[in-house]
């Protein structure tokens, strides 16, 4: 007969909390997040912050250090009044991927809340954000926070130094190009983010000497076989095709000052630093709220909370992992909590309590009887688009109901439903749902292709265009806009389509002289 598990005295009564009572559910809750689930985790800074500091953090894309800009401003104003209209609640949380881990939680928070957030945030996101292969390819923990401290003193000598507007306008054409700032595979050296305040004047003088190496390659009088060796030349030294655009406009525009340089390289740094997360909404958010829900229960387990603090955080998981169907009018697509949570229950259900479905679709998982073992395996292994392509079981496609529609184009009169619950249908429904959060599809494929160095300077991109598929034009002129005014010259997107072999549109911009150069 099995023993009866030892009850403690609970760690609060009521919903009020002090600082001490902060101490011991952390504490309580690292017993069981490290002792029980094997989770390995930076050391926790935990801080209280007060509505207004919330709001503050959202507009500063939840940074608790980042210099100033006017979209910032905007985003706080559009938040406040939607909180304050009671259209929108504010999260519980933020946790910023650093060593130490910083956890930022609501004092309006209910004791249980706190003990919540605290295990889906310090625990939860902490192991994530340290072994996960994305955060420790493209992030740099320890430096993050010296790092942003540099970028705000930075930017604010800028300002004083030439001018509010001109750094507000360079730093308006940076944020448009923010989004193709980032490289998108692993490079020789890893981020270092804690060299970057001593090393930023030898970079600059490095930058100069660069610039004026690109530059003397054009070739004064070019002839024939020369010509085309010169070129192959340019080409090598300019890193073409190169896709991560601000990189190659901070070694490579011809009229940017060096000042102006370095606050690409800070634009383009802290891209990178968020360059993982939209790769692992998903899976991360997965991650926290399973370990959140096995740690909530053991709490209630051991006798550490009582019977309404644990009702109370139920009512509030469940809001989190709910997921409209999609007639709800409530319905916005798949909420990645309810998507991530599902999944890791119904892994630990293979490793445990397998089927024979289960045996045949993941031999390697099934009945091991190691569920925290596979799921730490899939935390440190995994983005979105690989975890559902691997570990969606049928299983979960049944009980969410999951079925494919297809659309065969703006002059279709009939929609088809596809994917039925077979096994090629289970299949081809989650390779299709997988390749929705896959970054290749998200995001468009465009790289600079060459620059006509020996000419006008036209800078020339290339978009390859995925299934058809063309960019929108407004946004696109717009943006367009910025890289011609960072460049200085005149700069022409080629929209390509493999499928074709053909550029099947251009678009073309043309610095704003009239408004005044960037330099």
């Amino acid at each position: 007969m099995k023993k009866a598990a030892h009850r403690r005295k609970p760690l609060f009564t009521g919903k009020d909390w002090d600082f001490a009572l902060i101490q011991s559910v952390h504490d309580a809750i690292a017993e069981i997040a490290v002792g029980e689930l094997g989770l390995d985790v930076y050391p926790n800074q935990i801080e209280v912050i007060t509505t207004e500091q919330m709001l503050d953090a959202y507009s500063s894309i939840g940074m608790p250090l980042l210099y100033k800009h006017w979209s910032f401003g905007k985003h706080f104003a559009h938040h406040d009044t939607v909180y304050r209209q009671g259209a929108r609640a504010l999260a519980y949380e933020i946790v910023i991927n650093s060593n130490p881990c910083i956890s930022y939680i609501m004092e309006e928070n209910t004791a249980t809340m706190q003990a919540l957030v605290i295990a889906h945030a310090a625990f939860g996101h902490n192991h994530f954000f340290k072994n996960n292969y994305l955060f420790r390819q493209w992030t740099d923990a320890e430096g993050i926070l010296q790092y942003l401290d540099f970028a705000k003193r930075y930017i604010a000598e800028c300002e004083e130094r030439h001018g509010h507007e001109r750094v507000e306008r360079l730093l308006d054409s940076a944020h448009a190009l923010m989004s193709h700032g980032v490289h998108r595979y692993p490079r020789k050296r890893k981020p270092d983010l804690l060299t970057e305040d001593k090393r930023e004047q030898e970079r600059r003088q490095h930058q100069e000497r660069i610039y004026n190496d690109l530059w003397r390659t054009v070739p004064a009088k070019a002839n024939g076989k020369k010509r085309k060796l010169d070129e192959s030349r340019r080409r090598a030294l300019l890193e073409l095709p190169q896709e991560n655009i601000l990189y190659f406009l901070e070694k490579s525009a011809p009229r940017l000052k060096p000042w102006q340089r370095e606050i690409l390289r800070i634009v383009r740094m802290i891209a990178q630093y968020f360059y993982p997360q939209g790769q692992t909404k998903v899976i991360n958010e997965g991650c926290a709220t399973y370990c959140h829900y096995k740690i909530m229960s053991r709490l209630h387990e051991k006798g550490l909370i009582e019977d309404g603090a644990f009702f109370e955080f139920l009512t509030s998981h469940t809001n989190v992992v709910f997921q409209p169907e999609f007639d709800d009018p409530r319905f916005s697509g798949i909420n990645p909590y309810a998507l991530g949570f599902a999944m890791m229950q119904d892994i630990e259900r293979i490793c445990t309590e397998p089927t024979e479905e289960d045996r045949e679709w993941f031999p390697e998982i099934a009945g091991s009887g190691d569920p925290y073992g596979v799921l730490r395996h899939v935390w440190a292994n995994y983005r979105d688009e690989s975890f559902i392509s691997q570990y969606l079981s049928p299983n979960l496609m049944r009980r969410w109901r999951m079925f494919l529609l297809m659309d065969e184009g703006e002059d279709a009169e009939e929609l088809r439903v596809e994917a039925i619950h077979d096994e090629r249908g289970y299949r081809k429904l989650r390779r299709l749902l997988g390749r929705q959060y896959d970054v290749a599809h998200l995001d468009p494929d465009i790289q600079v292709i060459d620059v006509d160095l020996s000419g006008d300077r036209r800078l020339v991109l290339e978009h390859r265009m995925l299934d058809g598929a063309h960019l929108e034009d407004k946004p696109t002129r717009e943006v367009l806009q910025h890289l011609a005014d960072l460049w200085g010259y005149d700069v022409c997107l080629q929209e390509y389509d493999d499928a074709l072999d053909s550029i099947v549109a251009e678009h073309l911009a043309h610095p704003r002289q009239a408004a005044g150069q960037l330099p």
